[in-house]
């Protein structure tokens, strides 16, 4: 009788022990179900904003055989685009004069017989400012400066005009935002059509911002990008 109840209560023992090891691995296998229950998405916000800064080179060129009288004629031309600027209401510390560059074309031509003038002398006066508006109506009439006697180098690639847009910092929350709702939507539109539920966010991170013009005829509006990618739970 007495081996017997000891028999009875190691079975006992052994079939709990069995039940709770199977209790666990079930409980293992809903826990790893749910953690693969899990939608990843891309959340996207754009917008478009107008430039805050502008830099725009004034480029002249000139060419004698004399340096001093060619130096004195780009100090006067100088002088009129100063002026021209000043008048039209450009801050006069938005303003760089360079030191101009000088081009023995002699020396660099392949049959210096054929070169008439010896010297070229390359000037750039460079303007940064954040009144983009009134930049861009100088620039607009900056054949005016024609009527003076300079003759502005239009569209040279070594000095583009450019466009910015600095307030990055204030518009990064609100789109990081809007971002994230984009592919909330989209987490949900797949657990519609899955017959699930979106539950919280497990992981979630933040692509890079990019600018970047709108198109190659309004470099002054730019176009602001950012993509979130979103990992959701599904019940």
């Amino acid at each position: 009788m007495y081996m017997n109840k000891n028999i009875f209560i190691g079975s006992l023992v052994v079939a709990l022990g069995l039940l709770a090891l199977g209790l666990c691995v079930r409980s293992g296998m809903v826990s790893m179900s749910n953690r693969s229950r899990v939608v990843s998405v891309r959340g996207l916000c754009e917008r478009e904003v107008e430039a805050n800064s502008v830099t725009w080179p004034i480029v002249t060129n000139d060419a004698g055989n004399d340096l001093v009288a060619l130096y004195d004629r780009t100090q006067k031309t100088n002088a009129v685009i100063l002026d021209y600027l000043m008048s039209n209401g450009v801050k006069q510390e938005d303003i760089t004069v360079n030191s101009p560059a000088v081009t023995d074309n002699k020396a660099d031509a392949y049959d210096p017989s054929k070169v008439t003038q010896r010297y070229s002398l390359t000037n750039v006066i460079v303007v940064k400012s954040n009144d983009v508006k009134l930049i861009r109506e100088l620039i607009r009439r900056q054949t005016d400066l024609l009527k003076e006697g300079v003759a502005v180098i239009a569209s040279n690639y070594q000095y583009p005009i450019t466009y910015e847009y600095t307030d990055l910092n204030e518009i990064k929350p609100s789109m990081i935002a809007e971002a994230t709702a984009n592919a909330r939507e989209a987490a949900q539109k797949f657990g519609d059509d899955s017959g699930c539920d979106v539950g919280g966010i497990i992981t979630a991170s933040q692509g890079q911002f990019s600018i970047s013009d709108r198109d190659q005829f309004t470099p002054f509006i730019k176009v602001v990008r950012v993509v979130t990618y979103v990992d959701y739970a599904l019940k």
